[in-house]
């Protein structure tokens, strides 16, 4: 990638950004290199479509100086800064009776003559540019006629027509579907890591940031918290002070955010491990529960998401094998839950130990619950397997729970 090279595509040194002489971002000193993937993050309101419009040339700058590609911004001419760097807004566009093609070929502005003629290689350029975003076969379209995704990708196009070497994006996947947001997002991360375009946009997806950024810039309250790569910077404590959240919380491991929950129809013991019960406890949670779980490896995805979601843990280090003192652990978090489920855990030897939680369950007067099928259950719970309500799926143990007012 072109930021091996230690080249930088932008660079802000004491910038203050803001409008009309009141500064919404100040003290802003940043290195972007090139070829990079540059995600802001910050809560609505922090600044990072103002100091995108400050880095694009639309808003001057209230302090400080912007270099972009070690040249001041004041410096460029408006064809040739056009060349260098393009933007792709928000903004609905008017589109008037534009075909996809037309519109896209409105990119191609700072390489035409006076009379803006497009010649055989314009019209290369655009189609290339169309093909790049995977819309080549909407290019005879009007563009009112397009749906949000398809009308986005156009944007890039044209933005991409312009043959610059960094494109500046606010909120590219606002009001995209999944499918369309995944497609605009994978065509951004190959402009830069094929084409060593370097992008810097704004998202409010910090799953998508931490998958795809090079270096992530954390905007609130007026100045940068930090800058620098996601595996450094998008810790758990950090992106909780950021969005200043409550209900949720982000695990750098699992790269995504977990809801915590309402917490208001008591507390369940899930048995879990080996990834049984990752979607059992976002399920439970959903319902309103509180989770305790154990005995859990660290290194175990239920761990993650049980710590993502607040819930109580009984926990073991990576690859040691469960022992009595860390079950007995697990029994004290058993006897505050009137509810107790069994995941359907997979068992080995570090782990086995964790079917004496089910028996034990039990003998305290549990209510439990199993995702396991009948056969297995009886071979390692034995004759009181006919005290357990097993369950086919997610879904039915809900219900069952449901009906028994727990």
């Amino acid at each position: 990638m072109n930021q091996k090279t230690g080249r930088r595509a932008i660079e802000t040194k004491g910038l203050e950004v803001g409008y009309r002489g009141n500064g919404v971002v100040s003290n802003i000193d940043l290195v972007l290199p090139m070829g990079s993937f540059i995600s802001l993050l910050g809560p609505n309101g922090a600044g990072k479509t103002t100091l995108l419009r400050s880095l694009a040339r639309l808003l001057p700058p209230l302090k400080g100086v912007i270099l972009v590609k070690e040249r001041g911004l004041e410096g460029f001419p408006s064809h040739e800064f056009a060349k260098l760097l393009s933007i792709v807004l928000t903004d609905k566009v008017q589109p008037g009776l534009f075909s996809v093609f037309e519109f896209v070929a409105l990119g191609r502005y700072p390489h035409t003559n006076f009379m803006g003629r497009l010649t055989e290689s314009d019209r290369r350029v655009i189609l290339e540019s169309l093909s790049m975003v995977h819309a080549e076969d909407l290019a005879t379209r009007r563009l009112e006629t397009l749906s949000d995704g398809e009308r986005q990708k156009v944007l890039i196009a044209r933005a991409l027509a312009q043959e610059p070497d960094i494109i500046i994006l606010d909120e590219p996947t606002l009001h995209l579907d999944l499918k369309h947001s995944m497609e605009v997002m994978a065509i951004l991360q190959e402009l830069c890591r094929k084409r060593g375009i370097t992008v810097v946009a704004s998202l409010h997806d910090v799953g998508l940031a931490a998958r795809l950024s090079d270096q992530v810039v954390l905007v609130k309250d007026g100045g940068i918290l930090g800058c620098g790569p996601p595996e450094e910077l998008l810790e758990r404590r950090t992106i909780t002070h950021l969005f200043d959240l409550v209900d949720a919380d982000f695990d750098p491991d699992l790269g995504y955010l977990e809801m915590k929950g309402s917490r208001s129809r008591g507390r369940v013991f899930v048995a879990a491990g080996m990834a049984s019960g990752a979607g059992l406890f976002r399920s439970l949670v959903r319902y309103g529960f509180f989770i305790s779980t154990g005995v859990l490896h660290e290194n175990d995805l239920d761990y993650h998401v049980a710590l993502a979601i607040g819930a109580c843990i009984a926990g073991c280090p990576p690859m040691e094998a469960i022992d009595e003192e860390r079950i007995e652990k697990a029994l004290r978090l058993v006897k505050q839950a009137p509810v107790f489920v069994d995941s359907g855990f997979k068992t080995g030897p570090l782990n086995r130990l964790n079917l004496e939680l089910v028996k034990r369950a039990l003998d305290m007067g549990c209510t439990v619950f199993s995702l396991r099928q009948a056969a297995e259950l009886e071979k390692y719970v034995g004759r009181d397997a006919t005290k357990i309500t097993l369950c086919h799926g997610i879904p039915q143990l809900l219900d069952s729970m449901e009906n028994m007012s727990l």
